[in-house]
Parts: structure tokens; sequence; C-alpha cells
């Protein structure tokens, strides 16, 4: 509400100049609380010249406060502002005053939020909105206030702002590859795994197989079989079945040369010669690391095996299936040499584990009676054709199948040449709609 009453010719008009008449100025009154809401701020009293030179109503009170705020700092255009500022009071009251207390009131607040907002800056000077006062640069967290006549408002950006700017297109693409190299790319310790399966199966095979030969059941075979050989120097076949069974069993136990060297025959002469307890015990050596290699063999391909069950599907399978197919290629490429020579194969398989000169014996020496060419030949028969069929079994067991593979049954064509056609369409079902392809297991 506004008092339009005029005034009396006899009573002062408080329009009236405080710098005209000091007895009217508020700012010197200290001792009159009532009148503490007039004394403007020393930064604000700039605001409020330049608020009542623009206008007296309230409308214009509230622009040129806002005007105030945004004129930037020691501008040459306005020094009637930059004096205004440095705190002189004629200079603030030379203008009209704001024509209500509302209107001053909200002058003072725009100008002490200016204030507030720019701290650093030096008295007589207001630096524009969105600038530092001290070096002007642009302000990236703090908007400028708002003045109203209700008071000051502070626009703040909000905490996750910095999330909604997108980076540049080379930096998307480059993450994007990145996303995909990284979906593409398998674990190191699954195809490890794999290749330690693929070569150790062939050699757990090969074990096996001289642990199956290396046994009383394989000698009662051989010795009873028709065609074996027999013994020229007096032995039958249940004396080679009791001293050949004391050299097998000497092979895989614990025992000492004594095992072999204190037998004696039927004359009481001992069974072996010493070259032939050294050579045997040369035998037992090999056989035992053998076994040894092979059973820490069989513990890791075990942990392996677990494994890939648990983390990599069909692991497993792709594993054995390379392997099977490296024990053929290996069996196939020595049961040739053997098949072209077997007295060279023999020598030289014996030259590689025993020394040159311990190893050969006479014709009426115990191991040769025991023991004939013929009896190493069925051997490595029986060796070859255990592994033999043990990796073809494997190979038909872990055939990378459609079902294994995780891919849908191939459908048959109408005709015998649509079936190639077929398989094509089949292989294109197997892609989804949106380009990705379905992971399969190999």
């Amino acid at each position: 509400m506004k008092d339009n009453t005029p005034t009396p010719s006899g009573r002062l008009d408080p329009r009236l100049d405080p710098a005209a008449n000091p007895a009217l100025d508020p700012a010197e009154d200290t001792d009159e609380p009532a009148f503490e809401w007039m004394k403007p701020a020393p930064a604000a009293r700039a605001a409020e010249g330049e608020g009542a030179a623009g206008a007296a109503s309230p409308s214009a009170a509230r622009p040129a406060a806002g005007a105030a705020a945004n004129r930037p700092a020691g501008s040459a255009s306005h020094p009637a502002a930059g004096s205004a500022a440095a705190g002189s009071p004629a200079a603030g009251s030379a203008g009209v005053q704001p024509e209500s207390r509302a209107d001053r009131k909200a002058a003072e607040a725009a100008a002490a939020g200016n204030a507030e907002t720019e701290p650093d800056a030096e008295p007589g000077r207001i630096a524009p909105a969105g600038q530092d006062a001290g070096s002007g640069r642009t302000a990236d967290m703090r908007q400028p206030a708002r003045s109203s006549a209700m008071g000051t408002h502070y626009s703040e950006p909000l905490p996750t702002s910095a999330l909604q700017v997108r980076p540049p297109q080379e930096e998307v693409e480059r993450r994007n590859a990145e996303r995909e190299q990284a979906a593409r790319a398998k674990p190191v310790l699954p195809r490890f795994l794999q290749v330690l399966l693929a070569i150790f199966y062939p050699v757990i095979l090969l074990v096996l197989a001289v642990r199956a030969v290396t046994s009383p059941l394989f000698l009662w075979v051989e010795y009873h079989r028709p065609g074996f050989p027999g013994d020229g120097y007096g032995f039958n076949a249940d004396d080679r079945m009791t001293y050949g069974s004391y050299a097998v069993d000497y092979l895989s136990n614990w025992s000492g040369p004594r095992y072999l060297g204190e037998l004696i025959n039927r004359s009481g002469e001992k069974l072996f010669k010493d070259g032939e307890v050294s050579h045997m015990a040369d035998v037992k050596l090999v056989f035992l690391s053998a076994f040894g290699a092979g059973a820490l063999l069989v513990l890791v391909s075990i942990i392996a095996i677990i494994y890939l069950r648990r983390r990599t599907p069909g692991g497993v399978r792709r594993g054995l299936f390379a392997g099977s197919i490296v024990t053929l290629v290996l069996i196939i490429g020595l049961g040739t040499l053997a098949a072209l020579g077997w007295q060279q194969f023999f020598t030289e398989f014996h030259r590689i584990f025993f020394a040159a000169g311990s190893w050969t014996f006479a014709l009426e020496d115990t191991l040769i009676r025991l023991f004939p060419g013929q009896f190493w030949i069925d051997a490595g028969l029986v060796i070859a054709a255990l592994v033999l069929i043990t990796a073809v079994v494997t190979l038909i067991l872990t055939w990378p199948t459609r079902r294994r593979r995780g891919l849908a049954p191939a459908r048959k064509g109408r005709k015998g040449g649509d079936a190639e056609d077929s398989d094509v369409k089949d292989d294109a079902d197997d892609v989804p709609e949106n380009g990705t392809a379905r992971p399969v297991n190999l």
C-alpha cells in the first residue's frame, strides 16, 4: 500500500536530499535503532545509487539492482558507478531513493548477495555475472545470483551434471572397440590347460599300456600262446612263468638288486649273472621314473579336467579330442618305424635309456631265455594296439558334432543335392536377428 496524501506546506518533504540537509541523513543517526535497516552496506551503496537514479517506483528498483550486479567492473562508459561503489555518501544519495521500505530492503538484499557471491572482488568493483572478479575467467560451477523483490536466489548445477556430458566420438569408438575385444578374447588359463591335456594324454596312455604289459597276466598269455618259441636250454613254460614273474615283480617293487641276485636255479647256481642284475636295476629305474611321471601327469590332468568342466563348457572334450589326434599320429609314426626295421628300432630305443654294452647278452643267459626277441615284438604290438584302440575310442566320443558344439541339428533337404544348401541355411539360422553370434561349445 502506498500513501498518496499530499504533503502539508509546513512539513518537510521526505524525499529531500540528505546531503542538503544533514539532519535527515539516517546514516548519521547511530543512536536510533529504528533506522538500522536504512543503513546501506558499503558495497551496496552503488547498487542503491544506480537503482534510485533509474526510477522512483517499485518496479524500477528491481531492474536497477540487477543492472548494478551485472555491469562489468571498472567500465569506462559509467564512471559514476565506480565512484558510487567507492563508498561516497554523496554519490549514493544524489538520485532519488526507493519509494517504499520493501523496495529499499530488496535493493539492500541484492547488493549484499552480490557481495557474498564475489568475496574476492574489490569494494569498488562488481564482477560481471559468470566471471571471476580477480582473473576474469568464466565460472564453471556457480551460476549468477538472481535478485527479486523477495530476496536472492542461486542456481547451482546438479551433482551429476558431468555424467550427462557425452565424450568425443573418437573416445566412444575407442571404448567400444576395447569392449568388443574384451568380449571376444578368451581366458589364457583354459586354453593352456587344454594344450596340457592334449600333450599329456598320449604319454599317459603309453605309460598305462607299458604297465599292462609288465604284468604276470601278460607273461602267462605269452608263455602259453601257440607259436611262442620254446627254450633250447631246458626251461619249460612253468619255469619261465616262475622265474619271469620274479623279474617282472622286481620292476615294480621297491626291493634292491638282492631280489634277483640271490635267486638260484635247480642246479644251485645263480639264476641271474651280475651283468643281468645290473641291467635289470637300470630297467627298474626307468620304469619307476616313467610310472611316477605318469602318475603326476594323471593328477595334473584330473585337476585340469575339473577346472575345465566348471569354467569352460566343452574344454575337456576339445582337449581330449586334440590329445587323441596327437596319440594317433605318434603311434602311427612309431609303428611305421618299427615295421620298417624292428631290430634297428629296438637298438635305438635301448641306446636312449641305457649305456652302451650294458644291455647285450648271450643266448644262454637267463634274460634271453625268459624274454626272447618274439616276446618284445609281441609286447610292442600289444602296447601299440592298446594305445591305438583307446585313442580311436576317445576320438569318436569327442568328435565335434553339431549337438556337442551346441548347434541345432542339420535338416535334410528334399533332394540329395540340397543337403549342402540345407547345412548352409542351418548355419545362417544359428545367427540371431540382432547380428550377434550365438555362443557355442567348440
